[in-house]
Protein backbone atom coordinates (compact mmCIF):
# COMPACT_ATOMS: atom_id res chain seq x y z
CA UNK A 1 0.00 0.00 0.00
CA UNK A 2 1.19 3.37 -0.84
CA UNK A 3 -0.29 6.90 0.73
CA UNK A 4 -0.92 9.45 -1.50
CA UNK A 5 0.09 13.31 -1.23
CA UNK A 6 -1.99 16.36 -0.52
CA UNK A 7 -1.44 17.41 -4.45
CA UNK A 8 -2.54 13.61 -5.22
CA UNK A 9 -5.65 13.77 -2.95
CA UNK A 10 -7.08 17.21 -4.36
CA UNK A 11 -6.48 15.51 -7.91
CA UNK A 12 -8.42 12.39 -6.79
CA UNK A 13 -11.34 14.69 -5.53
CA UNK A 14 -11.25 16.50 -8.90
CA UNK A 15 -11.77 12.84 -10.29
CA UNK A 16 -14.48 11.93 -8.28
CA UNK A 17 -12.41 8.87 -6.84
CA UNK A 18 -12.17 10.65 -3.15
CA UNK A 19 -15.41 12.84 -1.32
CA UNK A 20 -14.71 15.04 1.35
CA UNK A 21 -18.30 17.47 1.70
CA UNK A 22 -17.26 20.74 2.43
CA UNK A 23 -13.83 20.84 0.78
CA UNK A 24 -11.36 23.22 1.44
CA UNK A 25 -8.02 23.47 -0.43
CA UNK A 26 -6.33 24.89 2.72
CA UNK A 27 -7.17 21.81 4.94
CA UNK A 28 -4.50 19.44 2.77
CA UNK A 29 -1.73 19.13 3.99
CA UNK A 30 2.02 17.07 2.64
CA UNK A 31 -0.23 14.16 2.86
CA UNK A 32 -3.44 14.37 4.34
CA UNK A 33 -6.63 16.13 4.99
CA UNK A 34 -7.13 17.83 7.99
CA UNK A 35 -10.81 17.21 9.53
CA UNK A 36 -12.57 19.44 11.80
CA UNK A 37 -14.49 18.34 14.80
CA UNK A 38 -18.50 18.72 14.43
CA UNK A 39 -20.84 20.64 17.46
CA UNK A 40 -21.64 17.20 18.50
CA UNK A 41 -20.52 14.86 21.67
CA UNK A 42 -21.69 11.21 22.19
CA UNK A 43 -20.93 10.13 26.34
CA UNK A 44 -21.76 6.38 27.47
CA UNK A 45 -23.47 6.91 30.96
CA UNK A 46 -23.40 3.54 32.56
CA UNK A 47 -20.46 2.78 34.09
CA UNK A 48 -20.19 -0.57 32.68
CA UNK A 49 -20.83 -1.58 28.71
CA UNK A 50 -22.55 -4.79 27.28
CA UNK A 51 -21.72 -4.80 23.55
CA UNK A 52 -24.51 -6.91 22.85
CA UNK A 53 -27.08 -4.69 24.01
CA UNK A 54 -27.52 -1.11 22.70
CA UNK A 55 -26.08 1.32 26.06
CA UNK A 56 -27.40 4.33 27.36
CA UNK A 57 -25.65 7.52 26.52
CA UNK A 58 -25.92 11.47 26.17
CA UNK A 59 -25.80 13.75 23.40
CA UNK A 60 -23.71 16.81 24.02
CA UNK A 61 -24.20 20.05 21.70
CA UNK A 62 -20.76 21.91 22.10
CA UNK A 63 -22.01 25.53 22.18
CA UNK A 64 -19.15 27.86 20.41
CA UNK A 65 -17.30 28.82 23.38
CA UNK A 66 -16.55 24.79 24.00
CA UNK A 67 -17.12 22.43 25.49
CA UNK A 68 -14.72 20.96 28.66
CA UNK A 69 -14.41 17.37 27.97
CA UNK A 70 -13.31 15.66 31.24
CA UNK A 71 -10.16 13.60 31.59
CA UNK A 72 -10.47 9.75 31.78
CA UNK A 73 -13.99 10.10 30.13
CA UNK A 74 -14.64 8.73 26.87
CA UNK A 75 -16.42 10.48 24.44
CA UNK A 76 -18.03 10.33 20.36
CA UNK A 77 -17.40 12.90 18.03
CA UNK A 78 -17.69 13.34 14.11
CA UNK A 79 -16.15 15.03 11.55
CA UNK A 80 -18.08 18.24 9.99
CA UNK A 81 -17.21 16.32 6.80
CA UNK A 82 -18.19 13.63 4.79
CA UNK A 83 -15.40 11.81 3.09
CA UNK A 84 -15.34 8.74 1.56
CA UNK A 85 -13.72 7.02 -0.91
CA UNK A 86 -14.41 3.57 -3.74
CA UNK A 87 -11.14 3.40 -4.99
CA UNK A 88 -9.14 4.28 -1.71
CA UNK A 89 -8.59 3.09 2.04
CA UNK A 90 -8.99 6.47 4.26
CA UNK A 91 -6.87 5.94 7.49
CA UNK A 92 -8.06 8.51 10.44
CA UNK A 93 -5.22 9.96 12.28
CA UNK A 94 -5.20 12.88 14.89
CA UNK A 95 -3.39 16.11 14.70
CA UNK A 96 -0.11 15.98 16.26
CA UNK A 97 -0.75 19.11 18.02
CA UNK A 98 -4.07 18.03 19.29
CA UNK A 99 -2.40 14.75 20.65
CA UNK A 100 0.54 16.20 21.89
CA UNK A 101 -2.16 17.94 24.72
CA UNK A 102 -3.28 14.80 25.44
CA UNK A 103 -6.57 14.09 23.30
CA UNK A 104 -6.72 10.72 21.43
CA UNK A 105 -8.53 11.12 18.71
CA UNK A 106 -9.34 7.93 17.43
CA UNK A 107 -8.18 5.19 20.47
CA UNK A 108 -8.26 2.27 18.25
CA UNK A 109 -10.66 2.48 15.07
CA UNK A 110 -8.17 4.11 12.81
CA UNK A 111 -9.24 1.92 9.63
CA UNK A 112 -11.98 3.13 6.71
CA UNK A 113 -13.63 0.68 4.82
CA UNK A 114 -12.98 1.28 1.42
CA UNK A 115 -16.50 2.29 -0.13
CA UNK A 116 -18.04 3.78 3.46
CA UNK A 117 -19.54 7.55 3.19
CA UNK A 118 -20.50 9.43 6.44
CA UNK A 119 -18.89 11.41 8.82
CA UNK A 120 -16.05 10.05 10.53
CA UNK A 121 -17.08 8.83 14.14
CA UNK A 122 -13.69 10.29 16.25
CA UNK A 123 -13.20 8.40 19.73
CA UNK A 124 -11.92 10.53 21.87
CA UNK A 125 -10.20 10.16 25.06
CA UNK A 126 -8.47 12.81 26.96
CA UNK A 127 -6.07 12.23 29.36
CA UNK A 128 -6.52 15.51 30.91
CA UNK A 129 -9.07 18.09 31.16
CA UNK A 130 -9.29 19.59 27.42
CA UNK A 131 -11.77 22.16 26.14
CA UNK A 132 -12.97 21.47 22.66
CA UNK A 133 -14.44 23.54 19.85
CA UNK A 134 -16.96 23.47 17.16
CA UNK A 135 -15.38 23.47 13.83
CA UNK A 136 -11.46 23.15 15.48
CA UNK A 137 -9.11 21.00 13.50
CA UNK A 138 -8.98 18.23 15.21
CA UNK A 139 -7.82 15.03 13.18
CA UNK A 140 -5.98 13.76 9.43
CA UNK A 141 -7.68 11.54 7.03
CA UNK A 142 -4.90 9.78 4.70
CA UNK A 143 -6.05 7.56 1.50
CA UNK A 144 -4.32 4.38 0.77
CA UNK A 145 -3.71 2.57 -2.51
CA UNK A 146 -5.24 -0.60 -2.18
CA UNK A 147 -3.98 -4.07 -4.01
CA UNK A 148 -6.03 -6.67 -5.14
CA UNK A 149 -10.14 -7.07 -5.77
CA UNK A 150 -11.73 -3.89 -4.29
CA UNK A 151 -14.97 -4.99 -2.20
CA UNK A 152 -17.03 -1.78 -1.40
CA UNK A 153 -18.45 -1.75 2.37
CA UNK A 154 -22.18 -1.72 3.12
CA UNK A 155 -22.16 -2.00 6.86
CA UNK A 156 -23.92 -0.37 9.60
CA UNK A 157 -22.40 2.36 10.09
CA UNK A 158 -22.94 3.40 5.83
CA UNK A 159 -24.40 6.88 5.60
CA UNK A 160 -23.01 8.28 8.65
CA UNK A 161 -24.59 11.91 10.10
CA UNK A 162 -23.35 12.75 13.25
CA UNK A 163 -20.80 10.77 15.99
CA UNK A 164 -22.59 7.28 15.91
CA UNK A 165 -22.26 4.97 18.60
CA UNK A 166 -21.71 1.31 18.82
CA UNK A 167 -23.71 -1.15 17.00
CA UNK A 168 -22.27 -4.49 17.95
CA UNK A 169 -25.18 -5.43 19.46
CA UNK A 170 -26.54 -5.78 15.90
CA UNK A 171 -23.85 -8.89 15.52
CA UNK A 172 -25.48 -11.03 18.40
CA UNK A 173 -28.32 -13.79 17.55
Amino acid sequence: MSILTGKEIQKQIAKVNIKIKPFKSEQISTNSYDLKLSNKLIRYVDDQIDPSRRNAYEEIVIPSEGYLMKARDFYLGSSVEIVGSKKFVPLIHAKSGIARQGLFVHVTADLVDIGFEGNITFQLYPTRDILVKPNMLIGQVTFWQTIGEIELYDGKYQNSSGPQVSKTYLDFD
